[in-house]
């Protein structure tokens, strides 16, 4: 049952540190209701020391609505910034729809594997 239904969040976010990156995993839905969660998260990631990558893993998101978008917008314009580059990788299936569908596809840098984005704090560590 999804978190519109239940008006509860479901989705779960982590990270970790990759050479150069900060890796955000997120699972699950990336709604309104789970928003809390991840702009908690995030602001957690900003209290750290700046690194040059910010990847967010986004191949296990299932479900994402306008509001979810708008936040990865606002956190794009707030690694522009603040000199990180912001990485989508694992865009496929859900994710990659609502990118193209939006038109916001070009705006990120999207990868559809999240082996391809993390190579790239190899190559440009």
């Amino acid at each position: 049952m999804s978190s519109e239904a239940t008006g509860k969040p479901t989705l779960t976010v982590t990270s970790g540190l990759s050479r150069n990156a900060i890796i955000v995993r997120l699972e699950g839905e990336l709604d309104v209701n789970a928003l809390p969660i991840f702009q908690e998260h995030v602001q957690q990631i900003w209290e750290l020391l700046p690194q040059p990558f910010l990847i967010l893993d986004l191949s296990e998101v299932s479900f994402c609505d306008s509001m979810g978008m708008n936040e990865l917008v606002h956190l794009m314009q707030r690694c522009e910034g603040g000199g990180t580059r912001l990485v989508l990788g694992g865009v496929q299936g859900v994710m990659a729809r609502v990118l193209s569908i939006t038109g916001l596809r070009h705006a990120f840098e999207v990868y559809a594997r999240i082996d391809d984005a993390l190579r790239l704090t190899v190559t440009h560590a």
